[in-house]
């Protein structure tokens, strides 16, 4: 597949309503990916993906991600064996945030053995803080 080339952002009406395909990278080159399971729709994780990232998972198919840590190209589940199958590859209105919906093989989608990153719960509301400390519930 040739390399893709991203539509121009400087006409924002153009980003926002057509279909010209311009996402709004950071600083670092860099634009977050949110990633949820096709079939029930539940939180998976949280990532980013570069240029590359993006292009390899529409080739493949295959959920590619940009690794912050270690500086380069992830394919998802290619050392855990834990794939992620795209089903629908999404952008939002204003090109800057991406959401994927995949099948998750392998069962596990957290590198710390669970189904999800999220995991864990945050509390809310009045009796939220004690003693200035906020304590986190597992799912």
């Amino acid at each position: 597949m040739a390399e893709i080339k991203f539509a121009n952002r400087s006409d924002s009406a153009a980003v926002e309503t057509g279909i010209g395909f311009a996402p709004k990278f950071d600083e670092r080159g860099l634009i977050p990916v949110f990633t949820t399971c096709a079939a029930t729709g539940k939180a998976l994780m949280q990532a980013w993906m570069n240029a590359e990232a993006i292009q390899k998972t529409i080739e493949t198919c295959e959920a590619h991600y940009f690794s912050r840590s270690r500086q380069e190209l992830w394919h998802k589940g290619a050392t855990s064996g834990e794939y992620q199958l795209v089903k629908s590859f999404r952008i939002d209105c204003d090109q800057d945030s991406l959401w994927l919906a995949v099948e998750q093989k392998g069962g596990k989608c957290c590198h710390v053995g669970h189904e999800s990153c999220f995991f864990r719960e945050i509390p809310v509301g009045p009796n939220a803080i004690v003693n200035g400390k906020v304590t986190l519930t597992s799912l």
